[in-house]
This record gives C-alpha cells, structure tokens and sequence, in this order.
C-alpha cells in the first residue's frame, strides 16, 4: 500500500471508528472532516470511496443498527428508542426506518406480524429449492439439503408471518427461469428487504448477462464505489433470492470461485450449465 493511501485509510478508519462511538449525537459531515483534518469536500469524497457509502449514510445504518437492536431486545417504546439514538423524535426514527429498510419501526418491531407468506418446494436442476413469496413479490429462494432446515431458516427472517405451504403465480414465474432464458426476467415480481447499499448490489447482479461472470471489484465499481468491493462481497452473501439474483455470477479478481451460500459445486454446475446455455 502507497504511504498516502495508508494516510487514507487511516483516517477513515478513524471516521469510521468516530461515528460508531458517537452516533448518539448524531455528528454533522463538519465535525467528522474536521476530526480527521480534512475539509468536509474532501471527507466526503475519500469517505464514500474507501467504505462505499456517505458518512450522512454510515451514520444512518450505524444508528439504525442500534434502533433495531433496542427495538427486538428491549421492547422499547418508539419513543425512547429515538431519544437513545440520539434522534430528535418518533418521525425523524420513523423516517430512518423507511428509508433504509422499506418499512416503519413499528412494522420492524412486529417482526412482519401479520404479513402473509406462501411457500412451496419445488426440484430444480441444481437439487431442491425452497421459494416463498408475499403479495407483492419473491420473497426468498434457497437450495437446500432438508426441508425441516431449509423452513426452519425461512422463519427465522420473518418470525411473526403468517405462512402458507401452497404455490402461487410468483413462485411458479420464479421457478419457470430454470427453462427458459433470462430474457423473461422483468416478468418476476421480487420483494426484497435490505440497506440501499444492499439492494444496488443486488441490482447490479440482475444487470450480468447470462453465461458472463464479473468479480466484486467489478461490481463495485458499477455502484460508483471501487474502494467497497469488501462491502460488495457481504452483500452478495447476504442475497435472500439464489438463483434468480444470480451471485453465483460474481468471482474473485484471482479467477478463483469464491464463496457460496449454497455450496461452491452448486455454483460451479450453475456456471458452466449457464455457459452450455449460451454457447448452443
């Protein structure tokens, strides 16, 4: 490492550590830059590209980590839950929570109570698959060993959901790409929950043609953030579709596989089954 990007790295390592011990105060861009001797300009800039998101952002997931937190283990009220994150009331916690993960703090704090599921499972080629939808799309989709396993972890996303084991028109569009080419892939409703970060990945996993591959690096620089191909690779890992949000596309830069949710010799089959698809 060059000594100005070791300098670099230092000092957002310091911001970073800054925001994580003070985010009760919800420090301004102005007070992290000046912390770490930089303008607020410049802070910005070096910031989003060595996490891979803004400090305004990091400061939003950091607080909202901990809101969440407060929320499932102390069953606090919304209320208290904003004051001890340091936000000035229940609609600026409200706002958070809608922003970055796509529902209220009381939705969160239900845990999906009363959100109905269908799930089903289904023989693919590349073994058995669990796919569960809700009204407005694929919700999950995941290869599995063992059923009992396999709904065991689909629960454990939505505890409080109100589960149906019968097979729906999006499970059945979902399950229909394995036929057919991916030309058809705007036909599939998802509906995902995740960081916006989270979701621009997953985006741009949608956007890798069939039978091509593309590694973290890649991917990160297509969100516009070259230094986050770390923070690209958790997010891959955290992908709640398999398959249809293809990760199994991403490798590493060395050529070599990488990691796999379902098992790397799922995702070498799927590789080289996509590129005989292509190739015909």
């Amino acid at each position: 490492m060059k000594e100005q990007e070791y300098i670099n790295y230092n000092r957002i390592a310091e911001a970073i550590s800054f925001i994580q011990n003070n985010f009760k105060e919800q420090p301004d861009l102005d007070v992290v830059a000046q912390k770490v001797h930089l303008s607020p300009f410049h802070f910005q800039r070096l910031f989003t590209e060595w996490a891979g998101t803004s400090p305004k952002k990091f400061l939003q997931y950091t607080s909202i980590e901990y809101a969440k937190k407060r929320l499932k283990e102390n069953q606090a009220s919304l209320f208290n839950t904003a004051f001890d994150t340091g936000l000035s009331g229940a609609g600026r916690l409200h706002d958070l929570f809608i922003n970055i993960e796509g529902m209220s703090p009381a939705e969160y704090k239900n845990a999906g109570k009363n959100l109905a599921i269908n799930y089903s499972f289904a023989a693919s080629t590349f073994g058995n698959i669990l796919v569960a939808s809700t009204p407005k799309g694929i919700c999950y989709m995941a290869f599995f060993e063992a059923k009992e396993k396999a709904l065991s972890l689909l629960h454990h996303l939505f505890p409080n959901a109100v589960f149906s084991q019968k097979s729906d028109r999006y499970q059945q569009q979902g399950l229909f790409i394995f036929q057919n080419d991916w030309s058809n892939l705007n036909q599939i409703k998802l509906h995902l929950k995740g960081t916006n970060f989270q979701i621009k990945v997953w985006e741009t996993l949608l956007k890798i043609p069939m039978g091509q591959l593309q590694t973290y690096g890649n991917i990160a620089e297509q969100i516009k953030s070259p230094k986050a191909a770390r923070a690209v690779g958790t997010a891959i890992g955290n992908n709640p579709v398999a398959f249809l949000i293809p990760c199994h596309r991403v490798i590493q830069s060395t050529g070599a596989l990488g990691g796999y949710m379902w098992g790397t010799t799922r995702k070498t089959a799927i590789i080289g089954w996509e590129a005989a698809k292509v190739n015909v």
